[in-house]
């Protein structure tokens, strides 16, 4: 099956079925302490950040989703108006299918003429770049003309896919190879998570960023299940593996020191709210926006998005970003669980003010 096929089903099945995991991502097992005397006027809450040296109006990535097929175009336009205007920032889907098929260019730097100025992220599979020479990386870069490159894992994707890689070595080293570019390099998973020894080693290549992506979101095991060239035992078994958002944002942000972006199942502002206090400094959303965009209303989706984290900020005292890191947060359930054994102490993050 050619990769132009593959992207275009990935989309539909994404749009047309229920893929997501069966395991929430935790955000209904963390809560942030209400502060009812804020001392905020809601209209001066400050949600801008920083990211690699770009001021952005908010914390907020539209994850990396498509590209390499016709409809992709159309979705990619919607994405990068809305990244525009809201001026946050932007990932795109895998660039493997551009570099197979120079026609499929269009669908990924149809971005750039409708986000001059906005914070674009290119993107390749971890298995794809060892392949990859010199001329060939920056030809992604120079296709959507990248701030940013994200290198994606997905190791159970692949698995489940009978046309899948099965050959995972060399990837921390292509990794380390990238970084001696001049971007700023950030290494994502698709859905499944990142523990704290698989962060130390992604810091360790010189990775800039790590982008959790934690189970509770679209699980691509659900997606390759409707697919016929997947294996449909292995997807069904698979649906609802990896580590939940929540567990690995701590997790993570508690053991590398640089930036953390969490995503997997971040459905509202109030979930990015609550990533950003587990110790997250961006956070991203896919299918979402996927849908937003297909509905032509990406900007209004945005917009509500980050009105919800304002609205969480105000009510827990936080006047920037930064003070929302601080807040007050109380870890139940099983997040509670995991993290407790992964001998990380829940009561810190509950009385962190006062």
């Amino acid at each position: 099956m050619s990769i132009e096929k593959r992207k275009a089903e990935h989309i539909e099945i994404s749009l047309s079925k229920n893929v997501e995991a069966e395991l929430s991502a935790g955000f209904d097992e963390v809560f942030l302490v209400h502060n009812s005397l804020p001392e905020l006027n809601f209209e001066e809450i400050e949600t801008g950040v920083e990211l690699f040296g770009k001021k952005l109006s908010a914390p907020l990535i539209i994850s990396g989703m498509t590209g390499g097929y016709e409809r992709a175009e159309k979705i990619n336009a919607e994405l990068a108006k809305a990244a525009e205007e809201l001026n946050i920032a932007l990932g795109i889907g895998s660039q493997r299918a551009a570099i197979a098929n120079k026609k499929l260019e269009r669908s990924y730097s149809i971005v750039r003429k409708h986000a001059k100025n906005a914070f674009v992220i290119a993107n390749i599979g971890a298995v794809q770049l060892r392949e990859l020479n010199e001329k060939e990386i920056k030809k992604i870069v120079e296709m959507v003309e990248a701030d940013a490159i994200a290198v994606h894992l997905n190791p159970l994707q692949e698995i489940v896919q009978r046309e899948g890689d099965r050959d995972f070595k060399g990837c921390i080293a292509a990794i380390e190879k990238l970084s001696s570019f001049s971007l700023p390099v950030i290494v994502k998973e698709t859905g499944a998570g990142i523990s704290r020894e698989v962060a130390k080693k992604i810091e360790e290549a010189k990775a800039s960023a790590i982008d959790i992506s934690g189970l509770g979101g679209t699980s691509f095991a659900g997606v390759e299940y409707y697919r016929e060239t997947s294996d449909k035992e292995l997807a069904k078994i698979l649906w609802n593996w990896g580590i939940r958002t929540c567990a690995s944002i701590a997790e993570v942000s508690e053991n590398v020191r640089i930036p953390v972006i969490a995503s997997g199942g971040i459905r509202s502002g109030i979930d990015g709210a609550k990533a950003i206090a587990l110790g997250a400094d961006y956070f991203g959303l896919a299918l979402p926006f996927l849908k937003a965009a297909v509905s032509g209303k990406a900007k209004e989706f945005g917009e509500r998005i980050i009105k919800e984290l304002k609205a969480a900020m105000l009510l827990t005292g936080a006047g920037n970003i930064e003070e929302l890191k601080k807040a007050n947060i109380i870890i139940t359930g099983k997040t509670r669980e995991w993290l407790e054994l992964r001998n990380i102490d829940c009561k810190k993050f509950a009385n962190r003010q006062g």
